[in-house]
């Protein structure tokens, strides 16, 4: 089975990921004009990236319903990612492989142009 040493190890990594990731979507939410430390707050978190990408609120239900959220996820990382003027092959990444992309994105050349889904952008 797992030593003490290994179980160390995976939390280790663990909090390392989840830091990186709160760190990169801070620094995507600050882009975006938003306060940073909103990322931290658990349901809110949700409206504004919704905000963000130019979609109504009522849309965190449909992020509620299991199975549905699932096509609402993928359809709102789509969005975030058209809002800072990247393609779906750099949704695939965020979605794929969050721990490159993810600060890609946020430390990167990338800057805010808008909420993709909205008409008048």
């Amino acid at each position: 089975m797992f030593t003490a040493t290994s179980i160390l190890l995976i939390l280790i990594f663990a909090f390392a990921f989840v830091i990186l990731m709160v760190i990169s979507k801070w620094k995507i939410y600050q882009k975006a004009g938003r306060p940073g430390w909103y990322c931290l707050i658990p349901i809110y978190d949700s409206i504004v990236l919704l905000e963000i990408v130019g979609k109504p609120i009522w849309w965190i239900f449909l992020l509620l319903i299991p199975g549905v959220n699932l096509v609402f996820f993928v359809w709102v990382i789509n969005l975030m990612s058209k809002s800072f003027g990247k393609d779906e092959g750099f949704t695939f990444g965020l979605i794929i492989l969050p721990i490159i992309f993810y600060p890609l994105l946020a430390f990167g050349t990338a800057t805010y142009q808008g909420p993709a889904a909205d008409p008048a952008t």
